[in-house]
């Protein structure tokens, strides 16, 4: 086949795959990324797992949720050739298109995501339209891991003793490492060989960026000089800087379907669901066992049973709505939605976190040096790419190198730092304001106020993070109907220290940019004042208090909406089994469990709960198996 009639062929099937229109601006990265992917089969044997169309009656377990955990859990139940189970997943397969490491923020609002919007709040968010925040959330088989950054970051060590010491056993971080290393495959031999904290031969690949600018070393220099040491960042020490590693695969994106689904597609007692939207688990009100689910597939209502558990992996939106849905929840909401109680738990769809950052810290610089899509992104870039797996589409829109810092409001003398930088070699600028602008909700009037002089210019981007906000959020449903998108609230910023520790990560934001390190590629602070902040004096704390209010990013690490505590804790959904309270045969294994955010990306913390869950879910049924058998053994003698 012709170039020619490839990149035609490409542009079409881009189209379609992405769900958006394809105008003059968005073209070029989309046709190479198809161009590249051409033929897809000669580049990854992989293909996608088959769709089971004729499913049981029955189920030893159901999973709800292909995502991050859910992807984890059917893996690792089907390792049981005597248990079948079910995976339930609202949206269809990966596409070639969302392989590309640099087309991530091209997918945010596609049909792979759920489009989710919080609902007006003040506190932040404020230069987005409608004052709301764009929630994107993965559609997919392989879920948010398939729209993510990639970004492997476990957190502090101390994040796990805490979960512990609020009541849950077994949760500490000497007992969570071994789950974090069983799914990992650590492609750094220096790494690899620290086999405290990696190992290798697991599903998940993790590796560093095959494509680097000058501006990632220059990255880490400059933290060198302002005293921090350049370190493993998953290892002993949490504090200090590093490259980012990567869940990708020869230079694409390795998916927790494609790192744990895949392999599995030929067991003979794993069945696949797609676009089987999932409406309420069922629920006997007078046992309050859980005994099936109820789903919609091809505009059917469907329903199949389990016989051992339902397990909902439907990540932090989705399962405490579902939850709701099926009569657990806070009494009084429901009764308002008329929806029947089987199981008054408060604590579903509360203590709602998120990490959220600074947007907008450009720093322009000289050289042509950074990820300017419409200059990186090229038809050579694509043939390196096909070719040798490498080369700028491999970025992860610039990602290149992380930090880890302690504001004054973070003990100094401890390793539990308070804010993370993602340091990037590009900008919300870098694409000239065609997607970066709309994934992140910005409005026209805002972006070009304060970025249309420098669209496509070379800049870097410094974005602070605040890695443990105390501001908490929480989910309500719209209405009884399923189909109804649940209301948003996020809450940012409501608590004043969150507010302070992100001003001082803008303050060390523009300390970073101000080293020789930076200063020799001419690093200049973009210092445009904001349109709703002109009237306070520049660079006050006042004024940074504005700043963090207008462009409010989130990291999209929605977490800990039905979270894990004892059972004296009144806001405690589920025990420290993840098994949830009141409820026989029912868990909740995904992010939503988490009692408080994890202090950093927390996709690679999703994947160890699913690990340790899945082994929870083994113990159960395999010493309820073997006792059994020795019943029958004791009789029968």
């Amino acid at each position: 086949m012709s170039v020619t009639t490839a990149a035609g062929a490409a542009i079409k099937a881009a189209t379609v795959l992405l769900g958006v229109g394809i105008g003059k601006i968005t073209i070029i990265p989309v046709l190479i990324a198809a161009l590249a992917y051409f033929n897809y089969d000669l580049m990854d044997p992989e293909n996608h797992p088959h769709v089971t169309k004729e499913l049981r009656k029955e189920y030893d377990f159901i999973v709800i949720g292909g995502g991050s955990a859910g992807s984890v859990l059917v893996n690792r139940l089907t390792e049981n050739p005597e248990w079948n189970v079910l995976l339930l997943e609202a949206g269809g397969h990966e596409t070639e298109i969302t392989d590309v490491p640099i087309l991530s923020l091209y997918l945010h609002k596609s049909k792979v995501d759920w489009k989710y919007r919080t609902q007006p709040q003040n506190s932040a968010c404020q230069a987005m339209i409608d004052h709301r925040c764009c929630w994107t959330r993965g559609k997919v088989l392989g879920g948010s891991s398939v729209l993510n950054t990639m970004l492997y970051i476990r957190g502090n060590r101390r994040d796990f003793d805490q979960w512990e010491s609020f009541g849950n056993p077994g949760w500490g971080y000497e007992d969570v490492l071994p789950y974090f290393k069983k799914s990992m495959d650590q492609r750094n031999p220096y790494l690899a060989r620290n086999t405290r904290y990696h190992s290798t031969g697991g599903y998940l690949t993790v590796q560093d960026s095959p494509y680097v600018t000058p501006l990632g070393v220059a990255f880490l220099q400059s933290a060198e000089e302002m005293g921090y040491d350049i370190l493993d960042v998953n290892g002993e020490q949490q504090t200090g800087f590093a490259f980012f590693q990567y869940t990708m695969r020869r230079g694409a994106r390795c998916s927790t379907a494609k790192a744990f689904v895949r392999p599995i597609q030929l067991r003979k007692n794993f069945h696949l669901s797609l676009w089987s939207h999932v409406t309420r688990v069922l629920i006997d009100p007078k046992s309050r066992r859980a005994y099936g689910v109820e789903f919609i597939r091809d505009g059917r209502k469907e329903i199949v049973f389990a016989k051992k558990e339902v397990i909902l992996s439907a990540g932090a939106i989705n399962s405490p709505q579902l939850l709701m849905l099926s009569g657990v929840g806070p009494r009084v909401h429901l009764e308002q939605l008329g929806i029947p109680v089987i199981q008054d738990s408060p604590g579903v769809g509360q203590n709602l976190q998120d990490h959220i950052a600074v947007g907008g810290l450009v720093f322009p610089i000289d050289y042509e040096i950074s990820i300017v899509m419409n200059r990186m992104v090229n038809i050579n870039s694509a043939l390196r790419y096909a070719i040798t797996e490498d080369g700028p589409l491999t970025s992860s829109i610039g990602l290149e190198a992380v930090g880890f810092i302690s504001t004054k409001y973070a003990n100094q003398t401890d390793d539990w730092p308070d804010i993370e930088f993602m340091l990037t070699s590009s900008g919300t600028n870098s694409d000239g304001g065609s997607h970066i602008k709309n994934a992140h909700g910005l409005t026209d009037e805002f972006y070009n106020e304060v970025f249309g002089k420098i669209n496509n210019h070379d800049v870097f981007g410094v974005f602070p993070m605040i890695l443990r906000p105390k501001s908490r959020g929480y989910i309500k449903l719209k209405s009884k109907n399923p189909l109804d998108y649940p209301l948003l609230y996020h809450n940012y910023l409501t608590h004043p220290e969150d507010v302070a520790v992100l001003r001082e990560g803008v303050k060390a934001a523009i300390a970073f940019s101000e080293t020789s390190s930076m200063k020799r590629f001419g690093s200049r602070f973009h210092n445009k004042p904001l349109p709703n902040c002109k009237h306070i004096p520049l660079y006050t704390d006042v004024y940074w208090n504005c700043v963090v209010r207008q462009y409010t990013m989130t990291i999209y690490h929605m977490c800990a909406t039905a979270k894990m505590g004892p059972f004296g804790d009144p806001m405690a959904v589920v025990d420290s089994e993840l098994k949830v309270y009141g409820i026989e045969n029912l868990r909740v294994i995904d992010a939503s469990i988490m009692p408080t955010i994890t202090s950093g990306n927390i996709n690679a913390p999703v994947i160890m709960v699913a690990e340790k869950g899945a082994d929870m879910v083994k113990a159960r049924w395999m010493w309820t198996s073997r006792f059994k058998r020795d019943n029958v053994t004791a009789a029968a003698s």
